[in-house]
């Protein structure tokens, strides 16, 4: 790799261009078509309607809930909301599509062109193009992994309702793919359409990858990397893939088109089945349900209830509170952050807040393994530590060991700071019969700093504080330690 997104061949460097593809399961109880349940983690097979089954003569009835969810991600993605979308019958067998057909939208989606803007992390931002949203059922799920001859079928799933959300081939790089990713998470939490847990399958990814040669402008023939399921591997299966085409590319080979699988094992992409074109599924209108109506009312009150998304979060903490874009975008990039924070602002200093906040919590429960719900500090109890900090009563050396011990005991900032003793030193009398005794035990660094040497000076800093434990109010130290040296 010469540069990011170009791929340094043989015979020259090649751009890459990616398409995502991303199926997001809508937040409902029921399904798209029945009134199944669709929590996860179920029994095989128990979650399953006649519907879902597609016995004979079953008819699928829309879920209001499953539309309204669409509605909702459609204007958090600031794209057009089609009033009027028809229901579509996609045509291919495979062992857990019950119906021999999916049923999903085609030439009438229910949302249309949209937008998502995404951050790098040099603080650049791309805007990616979104050709659709259309509403589709899920298909069941076959398992090949609890025998050595025989597949089993799983139905729970089938009749799920999905969004599938549709970029253009706006994407250059692995990395604006996984920023596309984590922000479309992010909103679709936000506006409490998708759960997003990628774990549970709540979000899959299609990445459709091809290569051409760099300033080209005509595209070169795609591989969709089917149901990728993290972030990191959606990142790395495109970054392989590139890779694999260039080196057929530059061998004389042509690349196929087709659909191919990522084993994160090894690290790479292999044939699935070649790909279908559009006309291969025989789309057709599905007689059974009849085109989606969206009234103006319905748009209107749907319009009325959106919640404030990351982009305008991220703006209004810049404006407000003062922070910088990075803290700003680190905090909304999760509902869970920003709701955490929201708590901290009527509570404490925005600025040292989102400062420990981004700087130490998150650092502390990344390496635990946790995330913020589960936390041990509520955010009422670190906005008392931030309040300690901010009042001069503790140091930030202290405040560290204090927040490590509210962290193994739960208990508050301040009872910990009472039981142990840790309350800054502010008596000035105190601070300069301590930094009297340093200068008086150190008589030769004294005498190479005022020859010039001003490095020394955080050598009598440490010695204050080393003297102090650390209780010290260190500005304190800094003006006095100023003053008598220059004596």
């Amino acid at each position: 790799m010469t540069q990011a997104g170009i791929i340094q061949g043989n015979t020259g460097e090649w751009e890459m261009v990616i398409g995502l593809e991303v199926h997001a399961q809508i937040a409902s109880n029921t399904k798209l078509f029945s009134s199944s349940p669709t929590d996860f983690g179920a029994e095989p097979n128990h979650h399953v309607s006649l519907v879902d089954a597609a016995l004979p003569g079953m008819l699928p009835v829309i879920n209001r809930v499953c539309v309204e969810q669409a509605v909702r991600t459609g204007l958090g993605l600031e794209a057009e909301i089609h009033q009027r979308s028809v229901f579509d019958r996609k045509n291919y067998f495979y062992p857990d599509l019950p119906q021999g057909y999916q049923i999903s939208q085609y030439l009438d989606p229910i949302v249309g062109k949209g937008r998502l803007v995404i951050e790098l992390d040099d603080g650049s931002t791309r805007e990616i193009g979104i050709t659709r949203l259309h509403l589709e059922q899920d298909a069941g799920k076959s398992l090949h992994d609890h025998s050595p001859t025989d597949s089993f079928i799983d139905l729970n799933r089938s009749g799920i309702a999905l969004m599938e959300i549709v970029s253009e081939p706006d994407l250059r790089t692995p990395e604006e793919a996984g920023a596309y990713v984590k922000k479309l998470r992010a909103i679709v939490r936000y506006l409490g359409t998708c759960g997003g847990d990628m774990e549970k399958g709540e979000m899959r990814c299609d990445a459709n990858v091809s290569v051409r040669r760099r300033g080209a402008t005509e595209l070169g023939t795609r591989c969709e990397i089917k149901n990728v399921n993290s972030m990191r591997y959606v990142m790395k299966a495109i970054q392989y893939e590139a890779e694999r085409q260039v080196a057929l590319l530059e061998s004389g080979q042509v690349v196929d088109q087709e659909t191919r699988l990522y084993d994160a094992n090894l690290n790479e992409t292999r044939t699935m089945r070649s790909k279908e074109d559009a006309h291969d599924y025989r789309y057709f209108p599905d007689p059974d349900l009849l085109p989606l109506v969206i009234s103006d009312e319905l748009l209107a009150q749907i319009k009325a209830s959106l919640p404030e998304l990351p982009d305008a979060k991220k703006q209004r903490y810049v404006r407000d509170y003062g922070l910088s874009a990075y803290d700003a975008s680190v905090i909304v990039s999760d509902k869970e952050w920003a709701f955490y924070y929201e708590q901290l602002v009527t509570l404490c200093d925005p600025r040292l807040a989102a400062n420990w906040l981004t700087g130490e919590l998150f650092g502390r429960l990344n390496k635990l393994g946790l995330n913020l719900t589960q936390s041990p500090i509520h955010a009422s109890s670190f906005a008392g530590l931030i309040t300690l900090i901010e009042n001069n009563i503790i140091s930030g050396k202290i405040a560290k060991e204090v927040l490590d011990k509210m962290m193994e005991s739960g208990k508050e900032a301040a009872v910990i700071v009472d039981e142990e003793g840790l309350k800054q030193v502010t008596d000035t009398g105190a601070i300069e019969r301590m930094l009297d005794e340093i200068i008086a035990a150190n008589p030769d660094k004294v005498a190479e700093y005022r020859a010039g040497k001003d490095k020394l000076f955080a050598f009598f800093v440490g010695q204050a504080m080393k003297a102090s434990g650390g209780k010290a109010n260190p500005q304190m130290v800094n003006d006095l330690l100023k003053t008598k040296l220059a004596e």
